[in-house]
């Protein structure tokens, strides 16, 4: 049995801080619970999740993505800080899931900004917006600024160990899974 994890980046590119961390993330993750990962971002959905008005608006590569990230046993979100929070674009395909979609489902959250000013948008911006979804949101956010990487890639020892106990935590949510799927 193999775990799948979902990353997604509200972020438009592979240069992308945001997405570059939701991708060690998930790898990470996968690789310590002996599954697979996949990383979509914004990018992955245009041009149609502007104009969509209803997730079955979507097609093709966008569609994938997202059946990916709803069949995902358990999911990496992570966002760019934008004037205090996440995007209007990553609210729009989040006001396009359906509750029940995310119902229990383990989401370890990370956002990236330039400065540590924008910390708190975990706690008071993504954190609400899942729970209203009833998603099993796990204790540790991981927010990283500018001054956490080098050339792109995260290298800061302090946001390392906190991703390292993020993943953790999100290998210790996938047991009852496990259990459920081996039953």
């Amino acid at each position: 049995m193999s775990f799948k994890i979902a990353g997604f980046s509200g972020s438009f590119g592979d240069a992308s801080k945001t997405r570059a961390l939701v991708s060690l993330a998930a790898t990470r993750a996968a690789g310590q619970i002996g599954g697979n990962a996949e990383v979509f971002d914004l990018g992955d959905l245009q041009p149609q999740l502007g104009t969509a008005n209803r997730i079955e608006d979507l097609r093709g590569q966008a569609r994938r993505a997202i059946d990916t990230i709803l069949a995902a046993d358990a999911l990496v979100v992570g966002s760019p800080v934008y004037k205090g929070s996440y995007s209007g674009l990553f609210k729009h395909l989040v006001d396009l899931i359906d509750p029940a979609d995310l119902l229990g489902k383990p989401i370890l959250l990370i956002a990236t900004g330039g400065g540590d000013r924008h910390a708190l948008v975990i706690e008071h911006q993504l954190r609400p917006l899942f729970a209203f979804f009833e998603a099993a949101v796990l204790p540790t956010g991981v927010y990283a600024s500018a001054a956490d990487f080098t050339d792109g890639v995260p290298t800061s020892p302090a946001l390392l160990a906190r991703l390292g106990r993020g993943i953790d935590q999100l290998a210790a949510a996938l047991g009852p899974i496990r259990a459920e799927k081996a039953a």
